[in-house]
């Protein structure tokens, strides 16, 4: 995996650009406090955004692998950071919501727990500084 990471100069403030190995950008830049302009994303946020997706995109697969008729997932994640620098994250929590038809509390449950246990590596990283909560709800759709 790959990235180059650019810096848009002093007219951009803060702002940077990251582009991937598979051929995306995105932006990112600093608070205003730190010479940014708040035009984007802080770094910190695309972490915690990049673990989102990495955890949601593991449950849906491991519902859908076994059969289950979910038709939606979101995640919102609140995290804490430590008080001084470096500034890593301390405590994150995952409220997950799953929608879809029959779906039993047992498979969600467990799909959040592979996807915790095994297969997201961006939380599984985050977990060796930060102690890392989940819970869940399931909306009943027809």
């Amino acid at each position: 995996m790959e990235c180059t990471v650019r810096w848009l100069g002093s007219e951009g403030g803060m702002s940077f650009v990251g582009e991937t190995g598979s051929g995306h950008a995105v932006v990112m830049d600093g608070a205003p406090e730190a010479g940014g302009r708040n035009l984007a994303p802080r770094p910190m946020e695309m972490i915690l955004a990049g673990t989102g997706g990495c955890t949601a995109f593991d449950v849906v697969l491991i519902l859908k692998k076994g059969r289950h008729q979910v038709s939606g997932c979101e995640v919102g994640l609140k995290a804490r950071r430590a008080a001084s620098d470096p500034k890593v994250f301390t405590h994150i929590h995952f409220h997950f919501t799953v929608r879809g038809k029959q779906l039993k509390p047992e498979a969600v449950a467990r799909a959040i727990e592979l996807s915790k246990d095994k297969y997201c590596s961006a939380s599984i990283m985050l977990g060796k500084t930060a102690e890392i909560t989940h819970d869940f709800e399931i909306v009943e759709e027809s």
